[in-house]
């Protein structure tokens, strides 16, 4: 609901008549509507990673490609979902300093599991000793973000596509043989 509709026009009230749960049964978990919207930005990072499995996989250029790749095909499906359930909480909250460590936590996830893949590709001398793979990770993930929410205001996925093909240019500015063709600096 809070997804779909926002966390702030969803109330406690909404909660507990969808769930069908009572109040004493919420505030047993929750202390309070913040504790409950925390456990919701955690629950939506890990549908977020969930439903990229080839992120786990990745290990060179083509597993890359693929995992970009199968992201842009799940917004292209009719109407696309042109939307990340974390972006989304993200753009609602960014005022709310109560959910900053949640939400930084579950793009901190996706960043690491995504600088996990491209250790592995410089490992196989995919991309430079010294290309900082946090900060490439982070600027893969911002394009998508930005990809994403453009799409979803022109409900187009033209520019989810373009921001994804744009993310494997600019990280194939590392590749060694680039490098050496054109120096970055």
């Amino acid at each position: 609901m809070m997804y779909q509709r926002g966390v702030r026009a969803t109330s406690l009230d909404d909660v507990l008549a969808q769930s069908g749960c009572g109040k004493s049964q919420l505030y047993h978990y929750f202390s309070d509507k913040a504790d409950l919207v925390g456990a919701v930005v955690e629950r939506q990072a890990e549908f977020v990673l969930a439903a990229q499995p080839g992120l786990a996989q990745i290990e060179s250029w083509a597993t890359f490609d693929a995992w970009l790749d199968g992201i842009v095909a799940m917004h292209s499906a009719p109407g696309g979902p042109f939307a990340c359930p974390l972006g989304t909480l993200a753009l609602e909250l960014k005022d709310d300093e109560s959910h900053r460590s949640r939400l930084e936590a579950g793009f901190g996830r996706w960043i690491a599991l995504l600088t996990e893949g491209l250790q592995k590709m410089r490992e196989c001398g995919e991309l430079t000793a010294d290309a900082d793979l946090d900060r490439l990770a982070a600027n893969v993930i911002a394009a998508l973000q930005g990809g994403m929410l453009v799409g979803r205001v022109r409900a187009d996925v033209t520019p989810m596509r373009d921001a994804a093909e744009s993310a494997k240019t600019q990280l194939r500015r590392w590749h060694p043989a680039a490098v050496a063709e054109h120096p970055i600096r």
